[in-house]
């Protein structure tokens, strides 16, 4: 777009210019710069540790060796299945970092203790690569299990998440072949046996790193040789853990994504349906002199429709500014309730793609009419925003669109010789802006519109003041023959799944996720009068769809896990015994979830 943006300039009319007032490419950007700098920083913590923990340069130089190299093979895996480098497969290769280090890290381990013990270098390695075949392999097998059905998930999930998964799976399997072939040769060749007695610095640190694993290892097997005499303690916290799971998940805040500071926050200013447009522009207005001086304002941009007005506020560069997003937007949304006359609301781009429109939208549907369905929703509305939960709500069903029928006298026009063609055809040249006729100016054709002026159409009233021609050829009012019905209106009649329905859109408070509010939006409907049925439309409805696809992807993990292991040990009992610490890994991590530290929630 920035390429072709001269040459689409050069050839406008005069007095036309365009220009880029938005550039989401820029968030994306930034997002791909610090995933690649986590990447690199991921890489020097990985050196540091193994370093702390080793103590030898030239055991840390075998894991070491082994991250750029299984990076290198999975951009070639990558290649192959037609993947791009983005922000997912980015993301992945930073996560596969400590999987490919792990088994690296196994491998030298083991080496490294057999030289210790006397073992000449080479057969320690050959010995350890025998011996670490089975672990490797069940290692690789059990993380391909987990993210594989990832990649074939359906629906956004899979959408998204198909590169991440297999770049992930690629970098597990690149990994194992490196840890099983490269690894074992570097050990045979790097390695040397550590001499405790001596006195440079490198033998000192590994002394104190020993004597300290030492430490650490003896106060494991004392707390653990206690813990077997008291079983049943350990059995009952087994038990609170995942008797404690469901209620950590329900306690959990749950959304389909956590918002993003894109640099934009958007608003949407409806007015009454009868507002000209000079009413349009100076809402319009207001709205650009609210943020229009602000310190964190990049650019303005607003464009009205007969229906709505959309605006767009623009932010400084991320670096320019100490504010985010999400702060602005709350803040923002004050000062659009002080405009009389309209509602507005202001809200951030959707983080994910596939949806449009406000985050929560929720949509009541019925075979009834839509008078009858417009009572419940306003109701339904009304009874949703007494709960605090929703900075702002709207219903898109609304009957308040002013409208007028002109109702003639049949009667009256024929004693007056008036026919209602004729009728029509007066008020049509009057008000309807087609052409009559064409004249030419200067070798060029223009049209002649017949129209009564702008100032005679402002007001239905004055149509019944447009003089008529009767047939004895005299001019006579039209409320002489018509009169006005005036009633309101629906500004659009919506349906979805093929009824009748009215969609309830809004913005959650700032701190209540979307899950939250969707359960008090469940709530409330289950009130709603008999035929009247519930759905979910845009964002809200990606949530309710991928939330029920997880559940089924994870139990489908675990059983391809519980096979593969089974296969592995020829055996299906022990697997259990390793399954057992998957709920327990999920009350951990609820735990932190639940409690909500750094904003952490259950999201895609």
């Amino acid at each position: 777009m920035k390429r072709v943006l001269p040459d689409i300039n050069a050839s406008l009319p005069n007095g036309i210019t365009s220009e880029i007032l938005y550039d989401s490419t820029q968030f994306v950007s930034s997002s791909i710069d610090e995933v690649v700098h986590s990447l690199v920083e991921a890489v020097v913590i990985v050196t540091i540790v193994v370093f702390l923990f080793l103590g030898s340069w030239r055991s840390v130089l075998i894991p070491v060796i082994a991250i750029p190299l299984s990076l290198i093979g999975t951009f070639g895996l990558m290649l192959l299945m037609g993947f791009s480098i983005n922000l997912l497969t980015l993301l992945a290769l930073v996560l596969a970092i400590g999987l490919v280090v792990d088994d690296a890290i196994i491998v030298v381990e083991s080496v490294h203790r057999l030289i210790d013990q006397g073992t000449p270098p080479v057969e320690a390695a050959i010995q350890s690569a025998r011996a670490l075949v089975s672990p490797i392999i069940a290692m690789t097998v059990v993380l391909i299990a987990v993210y594989v059905p990832v990649g074939f998930q359906g629906g956004l999930t899979g959408a998204l998440f198909t590169e991440f998964a297999f770049t992930l799976a690629g970098a597990v399997i690149v990994s194992a072949v490196i840890a099983l072939t490269l690894s074992p040769m570097n050990c045979a060749w790097l390695l040397r046996r550590t001499e405790r007695d001596a006195t440079n610095w490198q033998a000192r640190l590994v002394r104190r790193i020993d004597d300290a694993l030492e430490r650490l290892t003896a106060a494991y097997r004392r707390r653990l040789e206690s813990l077997f005499v008291t079983k049943s303690v350990v059995v009952v916290f087994a038990l609170l853990l995942l008797a404690g799971i469901p209620w950590l998940y329900a306690s959990s805040k749950s959304e389909l994504a956590p918002d993003e500071d894109q640099g934009v926050i958007l608003t949407m200013t409806n007015s009454a349906p009868s507002a000209t447009p000079e009413q349009r522009q100076f809402y319009a207005q207001q709205v650009y002199d609210l943020v229009s001086k602000r310190p964190e304002t990049g650019l303005v941009f607003q464009i009205d429709t007969p229906s709505q007005a959309i605006a767009g506020w623009v932010l400084k560069p991320w670096d320019k500014r100490n504010v985010t997003t999400s702060a602005l937007q709350f803040e923002f949304q004050d000062l659009l309730n002080g405009i009389a006359g309209t509602r507005s609301v202001a809200f951030q781009p959707p983080p994910l793609p596939g949806s449009n429109g406000l985050p929560i939208q929720f949509v009541i549907g019925t075979t009834g009419s839509f008078n009858e369905l417009d009572e419940v929703a306003r109701n339904f509305m009304a009874e949703a925003l007494k709960t605090g939960q929703f900075m702002f709500l709207d219903n898109d069903l609304k009957i308040d669109k002013p409208k007028s029928t002109v109702v003639f006298d049949r009667d009256k026009a024929g004693d007056l010789g008036l026919k209602m063609s004729d009728l029509g055809g007066a008020l049509a040249t009057m008000l309807g802006g087609n052409y009559v006729e064409y004249f030419n100016l200067d070798g060029r054709s223009y049209k002649v519109i017949a129209q009564v002026r702008q100032n005679d159409r402002l007001t239905t009233e004055q149509l019944l003041s447009y003089q008529i021609r009767t047939s004895n050829n005299t001019m006579v009012p039209l409320a002489t023959v018509a009169h006005l019905d005036n009633k309101a209106a629906p500004q659009a009649l919506n349906h979805f799944q093929q009824i009748n329905a009215a969609t309830i859109s809004g913005v959650a408070m700032p701190g209540v996720a979307m899950g939250d509010a969707l359960a008090t939006l469940k709530t409330i409907a289950k009130s709603l009068p008999a035929g009247y049925s519930t759905d979910f439309a845009g964002a809200s409805r990606q949530l309710e769809q991928e939330s029920g696809g997880f559940v089924t992807m994870f139990l489908f993990a675990l059983i391809i896990i519980y096979l593969s292991l089974s296969a592995l040990f020829n055996s299906f009992l022990d697997p259990i015994i390793i399954l057992i610490s998957v709920p327990m890994s999920l009350a951990g991590a609820l735990i932190f979830i639940s409690v909500g530290i750094g904003g952490a929630s259950i999201n895609i």
